[in-house]
């Protein structure tokens, strides 16, 4: 008999208590961050830890014990036990969905928001490790990754560059052509999951198993 599939994270409630005590991580970041943590093949997994790391290593200060529980309940309870449901193929995970206008301020945003979230994946992946074993199609995948986001990077650089001028045409085909994108980085940090969601079994079954390290 399956598991009960996590309840959604209440998404407005963690949005509440991050800006409540400054959390320097966007809510889009800490998406993927926990993603990235919940995939990773490393096997020293700790949702406190990563918790711990969106205010630097160590929780913010709190008035009541109350309070601490609303935090940890919502992001570990709550944001964590949800995002564990894209391990699975019939549940994909989707990226932030953001309306942006087709300005040069609008177009700096988004490709912002797109370039925290695959930073966050790629942090929560890693685990504070500079090198990971990796799957074929992770690392395949990761790299990919890697080069989508050195092109929202020069965009997003380009677009603050106030000397470039643009048309309005100009900014409606850039931003059409960045929001295209979004897909594709979904294919990959999926196919990423997946792929890691069976190394980590695999390990878990055979201790001795091994796969290519990635630096």
């Amino acid at each position: 008999m399956s598991k009960p599939k996590p309840p959604p994270a209440d998404e407005k409630r963690i949005r509440s208590l991050l800006q409540k005590y400054n959390c320097p991580v966007p809510y889009h970041e800490v998406r993927t961050r926990f993603l990235g943590n919940i995939a990773t093949p490393a096997m020293s997994v700790s949702p406190m830890q990563i918790v711990k790391g969106l205010w630097g290593g160590e929780l913010p200060e709190f008035d009541s014990l109350d309070a601490v529980n609303a935090l940890i309940g919502a992001l570990v309870n709550g944001l964590w036990n949800s995002l564990t449901r894209h391990q699975k193929r019939s549940d994909p995970f989707r990226l932030t969905s953001a309306s942006s206008e087709p300005t040069r301020a609008g177009i700096a945003a988004y490709t912002l928001m797109r370039r925290e979230e695959i930073d966050g994946f790629i942090k929560g992946l890693f685990n504070g490790q500079d090198d990971i074993d990796l799957p074929e199609k992770a690392r395949a995948s990761l790299g990919a990754i890697a080069e989508l986001r050195a092109m929202l990077a020069g965009v997003h650089a380009l677009t603050l560059d106030e000397t470039k001028v643009a048309s309005e045409a100009e900014f409606a085909t850039t931003l059409k052509l960045i929001r295209e994108m979004t897909p594709i980085i979904e294919r990959e940090v999926n196919t990423i999951v997946m792929a890691c969601t069976r190394a980590r079994r695999q390990m878990l079954q055979y201790p001795d198993f091994s796969g290519p390290t990635i630096h």
